[in-house]
């Protein structure tokens, strides 16, 4: 009967193929309804080895373990499921914890069963494996898939071998490129790298990101991750997001560019030895590299802030890579994370499971960060978990193939009879040969070092062309119109633009205080007002001069403070500066406007620097957004003030009485600027 089932679905499915070899057949001679006909229909049809998915149950269990709130599968894939034919059964209350009531699972198809009830389901999906308590009440002859860890639970396996049960462990799925969708490991662990760098954050006393405020220079906080895996490249980019320094250790050579792709900073030892171990995990190392690695943590200890673990090696305690000494060179307020508690830790001080204070070091040692996010994690968990299940077999049809490389790989009892470790992965002898042919590969010759003269001389350079281009479109000029449409051109369509785009967080203090000394440009029109002599001769007047005195502090206190923030930037080991090649194109800019201004043959040369003024004004904003080109950002910004009060000088030819009045002014602002800029930190010095 459940043949003729199987032929009927077949045919349904494919109509046009079996309509096509009905006439074939009725050309022959063959009646459609003769039992020779059905006979030869039966055997042209193909065999679906198996169980239908209509006639398996599954089950999802609520965890019982400890603290757990996770669930095995979730209502999106409850429904998933349920469209597939499997008739699905979750326990009261199952995912209440990971915030799925008991109502989503029944919109999605779902029956809530007690737990005796459920446990009599054909598969029964859960997160960790059962008590041996729960075993008692499996299905004889069931199956169950959920996280086992085969090698540190020899005494449950055989127990649900008592059961005949087959069981498959989500642990141990091969790490193959097919199986990615199934490999609930590095989805866990993803997560828990990521909750990992929140605990750690949580517990810190200070800012992860550094910042300089009005308040003073907070430092950003220095995070060493060690181990490259998914749950360490999860950390890193966290850790990375957050505005830490990070840096980050692994004994396998092919890490180093992963890590580096965050942003990180990749430590590694002087002994080269390859740590590629089987299924994407690390090997135990040599003895040599084990102390040169121990050398290594015991410098890094010192220095950063927070430091977390992630090594593990399959089926072995986790090893100890962190000693007590370690611990106590640490500063205090520093907080470790250890991943690898579960397994025993690779932090000698830590306490699995607890979080406490060691030596004034705070000690996160959680077995259950997945937990900790539970529904993001029974999310991500049901996805793999149903995912692997629609892979055993083929057609709806629930088979399992031991010829297929992921069952066998993860399958540890069949009906009862052990199955684990499974055998030795093939090896294709072509690209074992290919591998053993592979050339050595070539070592890296360190390119020369940078001539920085050389580096700032060009950029001197290029601005140098810039100016003297203005000026000679200043020159070229023929009319008013043309200066107009070209300044308007620039800054809109050329400059406009790449104003403050992508400006460093750590930068925004300095470009505030920039903005603020290229406001002070306002100074421009409290000159155009001046007027009276030596002194102001009346309230316009005053008013001007004041607005030209008020404006200049602006500009010598906003350049200064840029200039001392920058500087707070500053590292021994940073490159040497020639800022002073920028007062080239400065003295040419200037110089060459002075005299073309005097000789009175130019008279849109004015429009001209006034472009330029702007330009450089607007560059010197676009210049913080990085802290390379930064001090290059605060000399542009001197130069295109400078440049603009230049111009307005040479618009409106002030005679020398009021010229020394204008000059008085400015002076006096700029240089009240820079005392009181001084005067400020001798203050925050003094009071520290």
């Amino acid at each position: 009967m459940l043949l003729r089932v199987q032929q009927v679905r077949f045919l349904a499915d494919n109509f046009g193929s079996q309509l096509n070899k009905f006439s074939v057949r009725a050309s022959r001679g063959l009646k459609p309804n003769s039992r020779q006909y059905c006979q030869k229909a039966e055997k042209e049809l193909p065999k679906v080895t198996g169980t239908p998915y209509s006639n398996i149950t599954i089950g999802i269990a609520k965890e019982s373990f400890p603290n757990e709130k996770r669930v095995a599968a979730v209502p999106a894939v409850v429904q998933v499921l349920t469209k597939k034919g499997f008739n699905v059964n979750v326990e009261e209350n199952a995912g209440i914890e990971a915030k799925f009531k008991n109502d989503d699972y029944a919109a999605a198809g779902a029956n809530i069963k007690n737990t005796q009830d459920l446990y009599k389901s054909d598969i029964l999906l859960k997160v960790r494996g059962p008590s041996l308590a729960e075993v008692d009440q499996f299905k004889n002859g069931g199956t169950l898939i959920s996280f086992l860890y085969p090698a540190q639970n020899k005494d449950l396996v055989d127990k649900l071998a008592t059961k005949n049960l087959t069981v498959f462990a989500m642990d141990c799925i091969p790490r193959i490129s097919r199986a990615q969708v199934f490999d609930a490991l590095s989805s866990m662990a993803n997560i828990a790298g990521y909750k990992a760098v929140i605990e750690a954050a949580n517990n810190f006393p200070r800012f992860f990101a550094g910042q300089i405020t009005a308040a003073g220079k907070v430092q950003p906080a220095k995070v060493l991750v060690i181990g490259g895996g998914v749950a360490g490249l999860s950390a890193i980019g966290t850790a990375k997001n957050l505005g830490a320094i990070v840096r980050g250790f692994d004994t396998r050579a092919a890490v180093k560019e992963q890590v580096e792709s965050f942003g990180a900073e990749f430590l590694e030892v002087n002994i080269k030895e390859s740590g590629e171990g089987t299924g994407g995990y690390a090997k135990t190392m040599s003895k040599e590299f084990i102390e040169a690695e121990m050398a290594l943590f015991a410098k890094q200890c010192k220095e950063i802030d927070i430091l977390l673990t992630t090594a593990l090696i399959p089926g072995k305690p986790a090893p100890k890579l962190i000693s007590k000494a370690m611990i106590e060179s640490m500063k205090p307020g520093s907080v470790v994370v250890d991943l690898a508690s579960e397994a025993g830790g690779n932090i000698e001080t830590t306490k699995p499971g607890e979080l406490y204070r060691y030596n004034d070091v705070v000690h996160i040692g959680y077995t259950d960060f997945p937990s900790r996010l539970p529904t993001q994690s029974s999310s991500l968990y049901g996805n793999n978990i149903s995912k692997f299940l629609l892979s055993i077999g083929e057609k709806e049809h629930y088979n399992v193939n031991l010829e297929d490389e992921v069952v066998r790989g993860s399958i540890i009892l069949h009906e009862g009879k052990l199955m684990w470790p499974p055998p030795a992965p093939k090896v294709d002898p072509a690209v074992a040969a290919a591998a053993a042919a592979a050339p050595a590969p070539v070592e890296k010759v360190p390119p020369p070092p940078p001539n920085y003269f050389n580096i700032t001389l060009k950029d001197s350079l290029v601005y140098t062309t810039g100016f003297g281009t203005a000026l000679g479109l200043g020159i070229a000029s023929p009319n008013a119109a043309f200066t107009t449409m070209v300044t308007t051109f620039g800054l809109s369509g050329i400059v406009g633009y790449h104003t403050v785009w992508g400006v460093t967080p750590a930068l925004h203090s300095p470009l505030m205080s920039v903005t603020n000394a290229i406001s002070g440009i306002t100074a421009a029109g409290g000159l155009l007002l001046m007027g009276g002599g030596y002194y102001p001769s009346n309230t316009i007047h005053t008013l001007a001069a004041l607005a030209a005195f008020i404006s200049s502090i602006n500009i010598g206190g906003g350049f200064v403070v840029t200039q001392r923030m920058l500087d707070m930037f500053k590292r021994p080991d940073d490159p040497p500066e020639y800022n002073y090649l920028y007062a080239l194109p400065a003295a040419l800019f200037l110089g060459g406007y002075g005299y073309l201004g005097n000789t009175g043959n130019y008279p849109d040369i004015h429009q001209m620097v006034y472009l330029a003024a702007g330009l450089s004004c607007v560059g010197a904003l676009t210049g913080l957004s990085s802290q390379k080109t930064a001090r290059i950002g605060n000399v542009l910004g001197m130069i295109g003030v400078t440049s603009g009060i230049a111009a307005t000088l040479g618009i409106i030819k002030p005679n020398l009485d009021t010229l020394v009045q204008m000059s008085a002014c400015m002076g006096l602002g700029g240089l009240i600027g820079d005392i009181l800029i001084d005067l400020i930190v001798f203050y925050r010095w003094f009071n520290r």
